[in-house]
This record gives C-alpha cells, structure tokens and sequence, in this order.
C-alpha cells in the first residue's frame, strides 16, 4: 500500500484559493482510487473528494463547484485545487488510496494544515 506526503497548506482569507498537493510513497498507477479527506477539530474525518481510474470523480456536496481533483500518474502524485474558500473548510487534509476495489485504505500520513479566516 502507498502511503503520501501531503503539502500546500497554509493560512488564507475566505474567498481564496490554495492547491494541495500528495506525493505518494510508490506508483499510483495501477491504483484503484485516490482521495482528499479532511479532519477539523472535534469532528470525525470526511471525504472531501475522489478520483478512481478512468477519472470518475466524486465531490462532497459542500465542496462541489468549488475543488477540482485530479491526479498525475506519471507524478505519483494527486492535487486538490481549492477555490472560494469558506472558514468551514478549516481542516486537516489527508490523501489515502484504495488499491483495488477490495481493499481498505493504507496509512494515514501527517496531512496539511489549511486555515481559513481573516
């Protein structure tokens, strides 16, 4: 299982964008999906988005219209492009894999502070 290193965090006024980036610990090529999640304080994890092979995608509804996911298999690495930032997206942003369609998730990496305030 593959494991990232997530970056690109930072602090941002409402409104604003940021890209976060994953580089994951071996080839993602073969892997089954790649998702973006989130973790804000004193709330469980959620799904934030996912890109599966052949780029079916999927967005949390509080996020549609606003992030793109995409992925780079080349690169080993996935990207979350973040627009129109609210104060609630403030999180902790993990990437996670899938390998196949069978299998569970593989460890958690130290995620990437985004804060949103002005």
């Amino acid at each position: 299982q593959v494991q990232f290193v997530e970056s690109g965090g930072g602090l941002v006024q409402p409104g604003g964008s940021l890209t976060l980036s994953c580089v994951a610990s071996g080839s993602i090529s073969s892997v089954y999906s790649v998702a973006w999640y989130r973790q804000a304080p004193g709330k469980p994890r959620e799904t934030v988005a996912r890109i599966r092979n052949g780029d079916n995608i999927n967005y949390a509804e509080s996020v549609k219209g606003r992030f793109t996911i995409s992925r780079d298999n080349a690169k080993n690495t996935a990207y979350l492009q973040m627009n129109t930032l609210k104060t609630e997206d403030t999180a902790v942003y993990y990437c996670n894999a899938q390998q196949t369609v069978l299998t569970g998730l593989g460890p958690w990496g130290q995620g990437t502070q985004v804060t949103v305030s002005s």
